[in-house]
C-alpha cells in the first residue's frame, strides 16, 4: 500500500504538466507558440512529452505501475480477508482484565445459564462457546467484519474506475462541429464531418455510431446584464431503424439536457452568428454567402469572421482568382456606434449591424494549404494579390457598391449553435464504481471491526464468576459506550434467567 500510495503522488505530480501547459490534444496552436516563445526550453520540453502528457510513456508507466501495485497489494488482503471470513473466533484470553475494557462480577447462577444468556445477547454476532479444562465456560464473539468488506469494495471499485477511464480514453471520442440554426444537418458518419475531434487511442474514425441531426431553431434568453439565462435548440434525429426510415424525431437541446442517442451524448455548448451577405456582380448574377463568424467577446457576442465569394460564370482560373472576394470584419448584434467605430452593447441580435472590409484578388483557396473559414490568407494580402476595395459600415438591409459595380447587401443575420458529441461505452461502469467507492468508503468508515469474550468460572456454591473482555480492532473510538451496555446486559442476564426459572 505504501508503494501505490507513493505512486499516486507520483500519478498526481505528473498531471501538474498536463494542467500548467498546452496540451496538444487540445490545442495545437498554443503549443506551437509555446514552443516559439520558449526557444530549447519549449523544444526540449516536447522532446519530453510534456505536450502530451497523458498519452507519454513516462505518465503511461506510472499509470501502469499503479496498476500493478494495486493489485498486487489486495490480491493478498482479499486472500487473508476470505481466510478470516472462515476462521472461528479466536480463543478467549487466560487474562481478560488486560483488554482496554473489561468487567466482572460474581453472580448466583451456573456457568451454563450465563452462557445461555450471553448467546441471546450476542445474536447477530459470530460466536463460537468453549468449554475450559477448569470447568469454565467461554463465548468469544466478534463483529464488525463489513469494515474490510467495505475497504476492500473501496480500493476495488477505485481499481475498476481507473480501468473504465483508461479504456474510455481509448475507445471513446469527442467532436465538435457547428450547424446552422435554420435547418442545419449533422451527420455522424465519419470525422470529415467534424470542425474538430478528438479520438481515442483505439479510435481511427471509420467506425462510429450512426445518427444524424437537424437543428431547426434556435433560441437564447439573457438577464438586462446581457448574462445567458438559458440556451434552447429545437432539433430533430433519427437513428438505428429511423435512418432507414427516414423518420425523424423531434428533442428539445439544452445546455444540461444532452440529447442520448445511437450510445453518444450530444450537447449544446455554444451559440453564434452568421451574417447574411448578398453580392450582385456586374453580370447581374447574385450569389448569397451564409458563413458563421465566431465571437470574440463572449459577453455581447460581437463577432468576426470573413465570407468568401468566387465570381460566377467564370471559367479560366486566373480570371477566377483575380476576381474572388471576402467581406470581412465585425459583426455586431445590437449594434451601437461611437462616432464611426461599431460595438455591440447587448448579445442578442435586436438590431445587427456590420463593419466590413471588403477584399478582391486571390484568396489563396486554390494553393492546397488548409485555410481558417474565419479569416483571409494575409500572406496574400501582403504580396498584393489581395487588395482592400472597400470599407463600409452596414445595417440589416443597407448596402455598398465597388468601383467596378457589385453590389453587396447585408440581409441580417441567422443563429449557428456548437454541437459537442461524446461517446464514452465505459460511462456506464464508470458510475456503477463511483457508487461503490461512495458506498465502500462509508461502510469502511461506519463500521468498527471489535471482538468481546465471556468467560463464566464456576465458584462453588452455585456461584459464578463472569468476566466480560473487549477489544476494537481499529479504532477504540466510540467502542467504549457500546462495550458498557453490553456487560451490563451479560452481567444481568443471569437474573432474567432466574426470573423465569422462578415464574
Amino acid at each position: 500500500m505504501r508503494t501505490a500510495l507513493t505512486l499516486l503522488f507520483l500519478l498526481a505530480l505528473g498531471a501538474m504538466p498536463g494542467a500548467l501547459l498546452p496540451q496538444r490534444s487540445l490545442n495545437a496552436g498554443k503549443v506551437d507558440e509555446y514552443i516559439a516563445e520558449h526557444g530549447w526550453w519549449g523544444r526540449l520540453l516536447d522532446d519530453l512529452q510534456f505536450y502530451d502528457v497523458y498519452a507519454s510513456y513516462w505518465f503511461s508507466a506510472v499509470y501502469v505501475l499503479l496498476f500493478v501495485s494495486l493489485v498486487g497489494c489486495l490480491l493478498p488482503r482479499t486472500w487473508e480477508y476470505a481466510r478470516q471470513m472462515r476462521a472461528r473466533p479466536v480463543l478467549t484470553p487466560r487474562n481478560l482484565s488486560r483488554m482496554p475494557h473489561h468487567a466482572s462480577a460474581e453472580v448466583d447462577a451456573t456457568p451454563e445459564a450465563v452462557v445461555a444468556g450471553a448467546e441471546r445477547r450476542l445474536k447477530g454476532w459470530r460466536r463460537i462457546t468453549r468449554e475450559e479444562p477448569d470447568g469454565a465456560r467461554t463465548v468469544s464473539a466478534e463483529r464488525g467484519y463489513l469494515r474490510e468488506t467495505g475497504n476492500l469494495v473501496f480500493h476495488f471499485s477505485l481499481l475498476g474506475l481507473l480501468v473504465a477511464f483508461a479504456l474510455g480514453k481509448m475507445l471513446g471520442y469527442e467532436g465538435q462541429v457547428i450547424v446552422q440554426a435554420n435547418g442545419g444537418q449533422f451527420c455522424n458518419s465519419g470525422v470529415f464531418n467534424y470542425d474538430s475531434f478528438r479520438p481515442g487511442l483505439r479510435v481511427d474514425g471509420s467506425d462510429l455510431s450512426p445518427f444524424c441531426v437537424k437543428v431547426d431553431d434556435f433560441e437564447a434568453t439573457y438577464l438586462h446584464n446581457g448574462q445567458a439565462e438559458s440556451y434552447r435548440a429545437d432539433l430533430q434525429y433519427q437513428s438505428g431503424a429511423d435512418l432507414d426510415s427516414g423518420t425523424w424525431r423531434p428533442y428539445r437541446l439544452e445546455v444540461n439536457s444532452p440529447l442520448r442517442t445511437a450510445g453518444d451524448r450530444v450537447y449544446l455548448i455554444d451559440h453564434g452568428y452568421t451574417p447574411v451577405f448578398t453580392v450582385t456582380f456586374p453580370n447581374g448574377q447574385t450569389r448569397t454567402g451564409e458563413v458563421q463568424w465566431r465571437p470574440v467577446n463572449t459577453v455581447t457576442y460581437a463577432s468576426e469572421g470573413a465570407t468568401k465569394f468566387d465570381p460566377p460564370g467564370v471559367t479560366d482560373a486566373e480570371q477566377r482568382r483575380r476576381g474572388q472576394l471576402a467581406i470581412t470584419g465585425l459583426l455586431a448584434p445590437t449594434a451601437v456606434f461611437r462616432g464611426e467605430l461599431l460595438d455591440s452593447a447587448f448579445p442578442a441580435a435586436n438590431d445587427p449591424a456590420v463593419a466590413v472590409d471588403v477584399y478582391r484578388g486571390d484568396l489563396g483557396t486554390d494553393s492546397g494549404r488548409g485555410q481558417s473559414i474565419f479569416s483571409i490568407d494575409q500572406k496574400m494580402v501582403a504580396d498584393g494579390k489581395l487588395l482592400k476595395v472597400a470599407r463600409q459600415n452596414l445595417r440589416q438591409g443597407e448596402q455598398l457598391t465597388l468601383d467596378d459595380g457589385t453590389v453587396i447587401r447585408f440581409d441580417g443575420v441567422r443563429d449557428w449553435v456548437a454541437l459537442q458529441v461524446s461517446h464514452d461505452p465505459t460511462q456506464t461502469w464508470v458510475l456503477l464504481f463511483s457508487i461503490l467507492v461512495i458506498l465502500g468508503l462509508g461502510v469502511s468508515l461506519s463500521i468498527k471491526r471489535r471482538r468481546v469474550w465471556v468467560r463464566a468460572t464456576p465458584l462453588g456454591g452455585g456461584r459464578t464468576l463472569i468476566e466480560v473482555g473487549g477489544l476494537a480492532r481499529t479504532d477504540q473510538a466510540g467502542y467504549g459506550e457500546e462495550f458498557d451496555g453490553l456487560s451490563r446486559d451479560l452481567l444481568l442476564a443471569h437474573r432474567a434467567d432466574a426470573d423465569q426459572e422462578d415464574s
